[in-house]
């Protein structure tokens, strides 16, 4: 027994499992707009609701510096679900009709299967 084991208690020795991070990463025409207000106003939306559903995270966003596109970030365990959370959200923004949204099944690595959809179509 090594003094750690005495000092804290018994060491497990079971592997802890990675957490497997799916991502929805939607791809968006901004309009040229340099006032993000409707944006954070999205963001803010997209937040409660994959909050109370408790389906990962909202990340952030990157916006060209003209406003003429932009990308917005999301992570979770299940891609399928934090989609099916989103996606009304994101349908009802005038501004993300025909926005492309890459669901990522696992971390980023080349092989992991990617899918992707367009919103309104």
């Amino acid at each position: 027994m090594s003094i750690f084991t005495t000092r804290f208690g018994k060491h497990s020795a079971s592997p802890i499992n990675p957490v497997v991070v799916h991502a929805v990463v939607v791809k968006f025409a901004y309009g040229g707009s340099t006032d993000l207000t409707q944006l954070f106003d999205l963001e803010k939306k997209l937040t409660e609701a994959i909050n109370a559903a408790k389906a990962g995270e909202f990340d952030g966003n990157e916006v060209a510096t003209d406003g003429s596109d932009g990308t917005l970030y999301m992570y979770g365990p299940d891609a399928d679900r934090l989609l099916a959370t989103v996606q009304p959200v994101l349908e009802a923004c005038s501004f993300m009709r025909g926005a492309r949204v890459t669901l990522r099944y696992g971390p980023p690595a080349p092989d992991v299967r990617k899918r992707q959809i367009v919103l309104g179509s």
